[in-house]
């Protein structure tokens, strides 16, 4: 790994961090729920865009190739799909 890789995959867990700290806030105090004039829908959609814009300079960067990614993401929405009560509702 060269030293922008590095960077990467260490801003990428930060990002991952800052999600995981959004969802806690949803939980606690739902997603129309307010701090400092700002819903934690709006930093929810925030810190997923940063994570976004992470996985896509981590395949840029060659860290990953963008085809096992989607497969792998495909595999697991088929276990969700057998495993989880996610897709019971028509909204997903």
């Amino acid at each position: 790994m060269n030293k922008a890789q590095k960077e990467i995959m260490l801003i990428a867990q930060e990002e991952c961090a800052e999600v995981t700290q959004a969802i806690s806030k949803v939980f606690r105090f739902g997603l129309d729920g307010s701090h400092n004039e700002r819903t934690n829908r709006e930093r929810l959609t925030e810190e997923l865009g940063d994570l976004h814009c992470m996985l896509e300079l981590i395949v840029e960067s060659g860290l990953v190739d963008r085809s096992e990614l989607l497969n792998a993401s495909g595999n697991k929405r088929k276990k969700l799909m057998q495993w989880s009560q996610i897709f019971e509702d028509e909204n997903v």
